[in-house]
């Protein structure tokens, strides 16, 4: 038996915005109502974030609040906030560090891609494409000096660090980390990445 999309036990059907000629433009993310948390917009398409794992909020929370602790005074950190690339592309990186001079509204929804020093991704299975390739892609060509990839590798966090060569506009691997993270740029950072996935205690 049918059942009709607009009854007390089902609700109504969920709307999706339908796209105008061309596609989404990054300001429409500030206009269209009902968007789900997290929506991206990428090649003037909206994309809708899927339920995340542990591993993944555990990993962004510990970037977030241990790149803040040791960010120098001309820098902050956020996390889950747009970058403006162009018209079409306004991505939503997992953590970004930020120039500190464009922190001056605390209603800031967006930063200017050129403000920003560090983009971050953690990897999830819905996001894998995006994370590896054309996320990196854009940001390289917007120019953004260091990128860095989080991975679950058997319930270890790995992070692949990139930084942009000047010269040729594109990304080059400077490191894979796994137990320890250790670099100099975009500032000094020393990070402990098993406290990302913490060992289950013994039974006592």
């Amino acid at each position: 038996m049918s059942v009709d999309p607009e009854t007390p036990e089902q609700g109504p059907a969920p709307r999706w915005p339908v796209p105008p000629a061309g596609g989404w433009t990054a300001d429409d993310l500030d206009r269209l109502p009902d968007l789900p948390p997290h929506t991206e917009l990428i090649d003037g398409s909206l994309i809708f974030v899927s339920p995340q794992s542990i591993f993944h909020e555990r990993a962004i929370d510990f970037l977030k609040w241990q790149l803040q602790a040791v960010a120098p005074a001309d820098v902050e950190v956020f996390r889950e906030l747009t970058i403006d690339i162009d018209e079409r592309n306004r991505p939503e990186p997992d953590v970004i560090v930020v120039e500190s001079g464009v922190v001056d509204d605390r209603r800031r929804t967006r930063f200017p891609v050129d403000a920003v020093r560090l983009a971050i991704e953690v990897v999830s299975p819905d996001s894998e494409a995006r994370d590896r390739s054309s996320k990196p892609l854009k940001y390289a060509r917007a120019r953004i000096p260091h990128f860095w990839r989080v991975e679950d590798h058997d319930g270890r966090a790995v992070v692949y660090v990139y930084e942009l060569e000047p010269a040729t506009g594109v990304y080059v691997a400077t490191g894979i980390f796994h137990d320890r993270l250790k670099v100099s740029v975009p500032y000094p950072i020393d990070l402990d990445l098993t406290a990302i996935t913490p060992r289950r205690r013994r039974p006592e």
